[in-house]
């Protein structure tokens, strides 16, 4: 069996919602209303990091405080009042006032573009530097924008544009919302498949080493984009679909491994 054969098999196997649990995508599954999944999915992405429980309860919690939903919650809240929500939040490092500058960013975007969606499309007319054909360019416009209203230098949980990072949880996000199968629900429209990068994150920077698909030493942005042009050649059309199943591979091999068992 080729690769091709072998990853198209795995994303078969994996593009399953029995398999989400526990992964914050979950959360989305909740939104039918696209005005509340993609305020719902950029929350959640933008906690996705540390150990998986407590990613799961500030993503429970945060949600849950938005009350009838994310979208009428934040249009309706003025900065001050979502400040006195969450100004005791704590997620790892991240503090209630980074979120909270989060939130306002998300209010101010929706004020001016109508919605989180609208905004991308807008930021995606920019296509130069590198990552040219890729979202890239209009991922550190995106940021930019939802930074605006931040009076701090930089945020823990949308990255800064000028850094090196590899914009994992915003490449999450966006394969959340563009893509629409078994495992991701989609919702946004206007953005190609074909544009987005993988999320680039531990378990697919080491699968990705073993399976030849870099070298490069640092999981930063340009090794994201050199995964995503390798499994450009198993499907140019879509090729972060294989993101779930590598993933989900490599968390089962760690799994066989702790419990002693060759793999």
């Amino acid at each position: 069996m080729g690769l091709k054969e072998e990853l198209d098999r795995l994303y078969l196997e994996y593009n399953d919602r029995n398999f989400i649990h526990p992964d914050p995508l979950e959360f989305l599954y909740n939104y039918k209303d696209i005005a509340d999944r993609e305020i719902a999915g950029l929350i959640a992405s933008s906690l996705a990091y540390g150990r998986i429980a407590q990613i799961l309860k500030s993503v429970s919690f945060v949600l849950g405080e938005m009350i009838p939903g994310p979208y009428i919650f934040i249009k309706e809240l003025s900065p001050d009042s979502i400040y006195k929500q969450f100004k005791d939040f704590r997620h790892r490092f991240t503090t209630g006032y980074e979120l909270c500058c989060l939130l306002t960013g998300i209010k101010n975007v929706l004020e001016k573009y109508g919605s989180l969606n609208k905004c991308f499309l807008e930021c995606l007319k920019t296509d130069s530097g590198i990552g040219s054909g890729t979202v890239l360019p209009a991922i550190t416009s995106f940021a930019e924008k939802l930074n605006a209203s931040s009076e701090i230098g930089r945020s823990s949980l949308i990255p800064s544009p000028m850094g090196r990072s590899a914009f994992k949880r915003l490449n999450l996000y966006l394969r959340w919302m563009v893509r629409n199968d078994n495992v991701d629900p989609g919702g946004w429209t206007g953005v190609p498949e074909a544009m987005l990068i993988i999320p680039l994150d531990t378990h697919i920077y080491r699968v990705s080493i073993e399976l030849g698909f870099t070298k490069r030493k640092q999981a930063d942005i340009k090794t994201a984009l050199e995964i995503t042009d390798t499994l450009k050649k198993f499907d140019k059309n879509d090729p972060v679909k294989y993101d779930f199943a590598l993933t989900r591979l490599r968390i089962k091999r760690l799994e066989k491994t702790l419990h002693g068992n060759n793999i």
